[in-house]
């Protein structure tokens, strides 16, 4: 492992003609040591700047998941597109309860800020994406901030979804794979928002996709989404229906491409997501 100033290299690779390395840094967000990965393609370089694309996981995930798992490199490095890709939560906080359940605390995140304490300290992904990691990232790596996407999968998607509504001209393009919709109605959402911002449902808004189109934001590219038909999730947790009739009521473009015997594991991930970064890569090089 080698450091240079405020990134510890962990490990890098050459991989499809580009460069993929794992890092961290001491984050001034999270008030911990935050992990990240970034997929460099071939050609980038400091005079040449390339369009970028965060990826979010999704529950029990690392900042290693997507890498190993979606193959969406090989396309990556094909058109050009670096890729970055974050941890699922802070690591390390000591939160009593944070290790006790797979969808709580320690892998779950859900990329927002929490304000309830014990977790309001450390917890506090939403600010880490939205501002710490691409500022880091664009400094350290040939990074073009202007032409900026993202995308998740499941508790990933979610995020992807809600910062894109959020900040339409901070991220460009936005796509997720079998995302959490409309948490503030499902188990996953209703446990988390609870103990991360607390009882009032009315603040849980902004973090709900279903809820900011309600609102009245809008992205102005269109969203692509991918849904296996067998996702085991699939009525009780994602609920896609409930995000395109907010879509369709509130004017937003959207694709919801339903597939049939697709569950929500990796296969199915890796089975789409050289679609999604050529969806990216068509919107960020147009702009």
């Amino acid at each position: 492992m080698s450091s240079t100033g405020v990134l510890k290299t962990r490990s890098e690779h050459v991989c499809h003609g580009g460069r993929v390395g794992f890092y961290s840094h001491q984050s001034a967000v999270l008030g911990l040591e935050a992990r990240f990965a970034v997929f460099v393609p071939p050609g980038a370089s400091a005079a040449r700047h390339v369009p970028v694309v965060h990826v979010l996981a999704g529950l029990t995930c690392t900042e290693e998941t997507f890498f190993i798992k979606a193959h969406a490199l090989a396309e990556a490095a094909r058109l050009g597109v670096a890729l970055v890709a974050t941890d699922t939560s802070p690591r390390g906080a000591q939160v009593p309860g944070e290790e006790d359940s797979w969808d709580f605390g320690t892998g779950a995140g859900f990329y927002l800020d929490a304000t309830q304490e014990p977790w309001s300290r450390n917890y506090r992904m939403g600010s880490y994406i939205a501002e710490e990691l691409p500022a880091l990232t664009e400094q350290l790596f040939p990074l073009d901030g202007a032409r900026r996407g993202i995308m998740g999968h499941s508790m990933g998607g979610h995020g992807a979804l809600v910062h894109a509504l959020r900040a339409p001209t901070f991220w460009k393009s936005v796509s997720a794979f079998a995302p959490i919709v409309h948490p503030a109605v499902v188990p996953w959402g209703e446990k988390t928002f609870t103990a991360y911002l607390g009882p009032d449902r009315q603040s849980w808004r902004r973090e709900d996709a279903v809820c900011l189109l309600e609102d009245g934001y809008l992205h102005p590219a269109d969203i692509l989404i991918d849904q296996g038909e067998a996702d085991q999730f699939l009525e009780r947790e994602l609920k896609p229906e409930l995000l395109e009739e907010a879509a369709r009521k509130a004017g937003q473009s959207l694709r919801v491409r339903r597939h049939a015997g697709y569950d929500h594991s990796y296969w199915f991930v890796q089975s789409f997501a050289a679609d999604h970064v050529r969806h990216h890569a068509a919107l960020l090089n147009a702009l």
